[in-house]
């Protein structure tokens, strides 16, 4: 389970060092193997232990190919799907075409989402969290949220 907001930078070559307290369980559940993609729906990439994406990807590819929002959230995911895999000092490289579609500069923040990882331009996600923090969230859940209780 991956919990928690790192921020760190990247180097000149486009390489992240992934943060320690993530990198042992990753060592551990998929031996520093990871998949990187798009985010459908936001401008940032999605990182996946190697077994979590192989289940995303079975059951993307059980998906009706011949709807037309099927066939472009394939091509979005799966297209962009890239293996990674951590090298002696904990660090993937990403490729360009992926930190370009994320906006990706220097500084960057990895927030854990339980069995993946968001990977965000720092800027952007900073501006992302204050527009959340501006939001009113009374009336508006959706009904699967109504009676949680944090």
């Amino acid at each position: 389970m991956f919990r928690g907001v790192a921020t760190f930078n990247l180097d000149v070559k486009g390489r992240m060092a992934i943060p320690a307290k993530f990198r042992k369980h990753l060592d551990v559940c998929c031996e520093g193997r990871l998949v990187v993609t798009i985010d459908h729906s936001d401008r940032c990439l999605q990182i996946y232990p190697l077994p979590e994406w192989e289940a995303v990807e079975q059951k993307l590819s059980e998906l009706p190919s011949l709807n037309p929002q099927v066939r472009r959230l394939k091509r979005m995911l799966l297209g962009y799907a890239t293996e990674c895999e951590m090298d002696s000092n904990g660090r993937i490289l990403l490729p360009a075409k992926l930190r370009e579609f994320a906006g990706l500069k220097k500084s960057t923040v990895m927030i854990g989402q339980g069995n993946k990882f968001e990977l965000w331009d720092e800027e952007t996600w900073n501006a992302l969290m204050d527009e959340c923090l501006e939001e009113d969230f009374d009336g508006i859940l959706p009904t699967e949220l109504e009676n949680l209780s944090l």
